[in-house]
């Protein structure tokens, strides 16, 4: 490779990373691990204590069956498979009800947003009390318009 064939790749390589959409992906990797961090705690730390009495204390990872005799007999250990599918059902139940609680959060926020209507002529999303477009002029509704303005 030439030194300029180098110099034109290290350009591109710079380019792409500093990309926005590059450096969105990175933050929601670092954010979604330290997310996973909170919930796995969540759920190992509050959750599998409450399960725990719920089923009596009961130790679903010790459960297996013994495939042979001896010493270096196979283990088929299925109760460490259900241990894994309670705390992902219990992980899926704790992110569903965090998705839930946001949606209902960016919703009151919609609703608090000003009412707009569209323009007939251009478009352009203007309050809904509005009388003339502020983009074009147009006048929306004359009868709105005061006496001494018409």
């Amino acid at each position: 490779m030439h030194e300029e064939d180098t110099v034109k790749i290290m350009r591109e390589f710079r380019d792409f990373v500093s990309r926005g959409n590059v450096m969105d992906l990175a933050v929601a990797v670092i954010m979604g691990a330290a997310f996973t961090a909170i919930i796995n705690s969540l759920v190992t730390d509050i959750i599998t204590p409450i399960l725990s009495l719920v089923t009596g204390g009961y130790d679903f990872s010790k459960l297996m069956i013994q495939i042979g005799s001896g010493d270096h007999a196979a283990q088929l250990t299925y109760g460490s498979f259900i241990a894994a599918v309670i705390n992902f059902l219990s992980l899926s139940l704790v992110v569903f009800f965090f998705v839930k609680a946001l949606n209902k959060i960016s919703s009151r926020r919609k609703e608090e947003a000003p009412a707009t209507k569209s323009c007939p002529y251009c478009t352009q999303d203007i309050p809904e009390a509005a009388v003339r477009c502020p983009a074009c002029t147009t006048v929306l509704d004359p009868a709105a318009v005061p006496r001494e303005l018409r």
